[in-house]
């Protein structure tokens, strides 16, 4: 049976667009992450961002792979539903965590989160890929836009860094232009949020998000997981995160002293 916070129709909702809202996933746990957002942004980590040009209204800041020294963060991944859920999900008997992810938007900001995947600008793969994006704060225009089924398309959308605007990688034929999915007509999924509910979506499922044109700021808080088949692999360069130095190889696993086994249901049974 799944965690009561999910359904079997949820489960193949997933497997078919790679996109599907959970809600209340972290209403327990939203002040908690508030305060670690307000102690990311005091003190950033070494991958924060700003991601607006000069002439740019607003604030749109973001960070990431802060759960081994933001308390809150690592305790909200630990006593909340979300390894069991993903899991359910990801059809999978592992849950290995891969890393937080801090997205703040304040009032007028109004640059949208450009369209991508996450999958080129890690060095993972696999079908058992899970990201949550959970708001914490209410959204309606400002919230999380998903192309259904774009997990499954042939080739990946060409990774580029969000403010130079440049090619992320030297192999562009590798990859298929960044689409316009308004423009195209694709099927896109977004929803009114309120705090603590989920959108949870594949590594290459093709998103993005609205700039927050509200009198209010928007505070997200994504979490990235892997499940059994997730394996490291090469990229022709520098990945997003980094993390340096991890001496891994294609095809292994990653490993557990860098990214925890979150849930494994085999060694439980």
């Amino acid at each position: 049976m799944p965690h009561p916070l999910i359904t079997k129709e949820d489960i193949d909702t997933y497997a078919r667009d790679g996109v599907v809202l959970i809600r209340g996933l972290f209403a327990n746990h939203v002040e908690a992450l508030r305060a670690g957002v307000a102690q990311n942004m005091a003190h950033p980590g070494p991958y924060a961002a700003e991601n607006l040009h000069k002439h740019e209204s607003g604030r749109f800041f973001d960070d990431y792979c802060n759960w081994n020294r933001i308390d809150a963060f690592s305790e909200v991944i630990r006593s909340s539903a979300v390894a069991e859920v993903a899991a359910d999900l990801m059809q999978s008997r592992r849950v290995q965590l891969f890393h937080d992810h801090v997205l703040v938007k304040e009032p007028g900001t109004s640059k949208p989160t450009p369209w991508h995947q996450d999958a080129p600008y890690y060095f993972v793969e696999g079908e058992q890929t899970i990201s949550f994006w959970s708001p914490l704060d209410p959204v309606k225009e400002a919230t999380l836009r998903c192309v259904a089924g774009s997990h499954r398309w042939p080739k990946p959308v060409l990774p580029t860094r969000w403010l130079a605007e440049t090619d992320f990688y030297p192999d562009s034929e590798a990859y298929i232009p960044v689409p316009d999915p308004d423009a195209e007509g694709m099927d896109i999924r977004e929803f009114q949020m309120a705090p603590g509910d989920a959108v949870a979506f594949h590594y290459r499922v093709l998103h993005g998000a609205r700039g927050n044109d509200a009198s209010t700021r928007r505070r997200a808080f994504s979490l990235r997981l892997l499940g059994d088949d997730a394996r490291y692999v090469a990229r022709p360069g520098p990945t997003s995160p980094p993390f340096p130095g991890h001496d891994m190889q294609p095809g292994q696993r990653l490993r557990a002293d860098w990214f925890p086994v979150l849930l494994d249901r085999d060694a439980a049974a």
